[in-house]
Parts: structure tokens; C-alpha cells; sequence
């Protein structure tokens, strides 16, 4: 994909990103765990807007002995008022405490809410209407929740990369469902990704024109649609490494579409002289989970790429 296609894509979302203000990152409680700790941390993405977040520390981890660090971007579900609680192992399902899972195997965990979700839901409108509310006041100001979403994750990893506990050249990514989609969105972004893995998710237009799906706002994404597809989002990623996870029967990614998407995904990382850097898996049978097989493969990723 040309620089030509990526200015493109910026002017689709909402145009160029602001100067990033100060963190200005609070602590607010310490929770402590088996093998590892949860810190509940807020810090600034722009000016007066704070994101509460979830930082999962393993023990032995500190200053001295620095890890790598997982971003973990929740998944949607119509699950609003779970957000960051569900991969950080406080609420929802133990399929998806993946945040716990990950630092039980030693790294630092970052698990922040999208907004709309956890403690960013307003007091006016309720779950799907707020929501609905925030991605057409966006739209209206010539913006996209997608660029809401990308700006407030690269702020994540400004966090992370903050914090003395974590080596900041061994930071990647993970999310499931809309997780995955964030993945994606934040990827052609945010170079300080060393390793992405998206699971369940990668719904293309012509898929969701085709089937009729009413997916979660990110997806959408004003005007983009007249340049290229959701699958020439995730090809801006390349040569960086980038896995994706799929279930042959999920509804929400139908999968003939998905497999003309990973043509179009591993024909960028092929240009880019990249080709083994993008892999993927459809798993037979499955629907829109996360399988055995598909953490083996999220597991495995994260250690080749963060662990060397």
C-alpha cells in the first residue's frame, strides 16, 4: 500500500492526530493477585478526557527486571458495563480473561476501557444508545469512533511505555471480536507494536453489505469505502508481524470474504518483502470464540516475537 492510501485512510477517519498531551497518570487502587498484581490506573488521552485501565503486573516484574507488555483491547458483546473488567479476570466470561493469562506467563498487562464501555458510559443514555449517540457526534465533527479509538490506544501505549516495568521494544497487542478490530485499526499507527494478533474479526464491507450484519461502530469508517476495504487497513501493517484468528462459521466474519482478505493482507506483507510476518488460522467448525487452538497460536506469536 502506498503513503498515498494511508493519508487517504487518515482523512477518512478524521484527519491528523493531535499533539498527545500529558498522561498525567494516577493510581487509584492496588489489587493483589496470585502470581501478579492489578494496579486501577487512570491517565489523560487528550485534555480533561481520562481512561480508567487495568495494568496487570506479574511478580518479580519491576524497574530492574523489566518484561514485554500486552495491550489487551476488550471485546464488545453488548457488554458495556464489563469493558476492561473482562480480559483483566474480574468479570465476564473466564473464556476471555485473557489480560490473567497472559501475565501468569510474565508480562505486563494493559487492559483499558473503549469508550462507551466500563467506566466510560455516560449517566444520560444507556449501553447501545450512548454509544450510537458518541459514534454520530463524531461523525458530525467530521470524525469516526474508529479515530476516537486509535487515538485513546496509542495513548495506552505511551502508558506503557512509561512505565519502568516494561521493555518498550517488546510491546504488542491482542483483542478478540471487537478487540480484534481494534487491532487492526491501531496497527498501520502505532510502529511501537512489535507483534499483533487479532482473533474473531475482520468483517469486510462487502461481507457486511452482502449478509446484512449490524456490527459494532469502529468498523465503520466514512468514506473509506470508496478507496478499499477493511482488509487493506490491516495490510498498512506490514512488514510488522500480524496474526489473525478465525472460526470458519462465524457470522460476524463470513468467511468467504475473509478468505479473499487474507489474499489481499498477505499480498502487502509479500511487497514488503515481509511474507512470513503474516500468518493466520481458520479453525473448522468453530464459530466466533476463542478455541484452544486459537490461544495456542495468540500464546505462541507473543512468544517468538516479544520473547527474543
Amino acid at each position: 500500500m502506498s503513503t498515498v492510501t494511508r493519508a487517504t485512510l487518515l482523512r477518512c477517519l478524521g484527519g491528523p492526530w493531535p499533539e498527545p498531551c500529558s498522561l498525567r497518570p494516577k493510581l487509584r487502587k492496588i489489587i493483589q493477585k496470585d502470581g501478579y498484581r492489578i494496579e486501577s490506573v487512570t491517565y489523560e488521552v487528550e485534555p480533561g478526557d481520562r481512561v480508567p485501565a487495568f495494568v496487570l503486573i506479574p511478580n518479580g516484574v519491576d524497574a530492574k527486571h523489566p518484561a514485554p507488555a500486552v495491550a489487551v483491547w476488550h471485546q464488545h458483546n453488548a457488554e458495556w458495563h464489563i469493558g476492561k473488567a473482562g480480559p483483566a479476570g474480574l468479570a465476564g466470561s473466564t473464556e476471555h480473561h485473557t489480560g490473567v493469562a497472559l501475565a501468569k506467563e510474565g508480562y505486563v498487562v494493559i487492559c483499558p476501557d473503549a469508550l462507551c464501555f466500563g467506566e466510560r458510559q455516560s449517566q444520560h443514555l444507556k449501553g447501545g444508545d450512548y454509544e450510537r449517540f458518541e459514534f454520530l457526534r463524531y461523525v458530525v465533527a467530521g470524525k469516526s469512533m474508529a479515530w476516537k479509538n486509535i487515538l485513546d490506544m496509542r495513548r495506552a501505549i505511551d502508558y506503557l511505555v512509561s512505565r519502568p516495568e516494561v521493555n518498550p521494544d517488546r510491546i504488542g497487542c491482542y483483542g478478540h471480536s471487537m478487540g480484534s478490530t481494534f487491532t487492526w485499526l491501531v496497527g498501520p499507527w502505532e510502529p511501537r507494536l512489535k507483534c499483533l494478533v487479532g482473533n474473531c474479526c475482520l468483517p469486510t464491507y462487502a461481507s457486511i453489505h452482502r449478509t446484512h450484519i449490524l456490527h459494532c461502530f469502529p468498523n465503520f469508517i466514512p468514506g473509506w469505502g470508496q478507496f478499499g476495504d477493511t482488509p487493506d487497513i490491516a495490510a498498512l501493517i506490514a512488514p510488522r508481524p500480524l496474526h489473525l484468528n478465525f472460526g470458519e462459521k462465524d457470522e460476524g466474519s463470513p468467511i468467504k470474504e475473509v478468505r479473499a482478505a487474507i489474499k489481499t493482507i498477505a499480498t502487502a506483507y509479500r511487497k514488503a518483502g515481509a511474507a512470513k510476518n503474516f500468518t493466520c488460522f481458520i479453525e473448522k467448525g468453530a464459530g466466533h470464540a476463542l478455541s484452544e487452538a486459537m490461544w495456542k497460536l495468540v500464546r505462541a506469536r507473543f512468544a517468538q516475537y516479544l520473547c527474543v
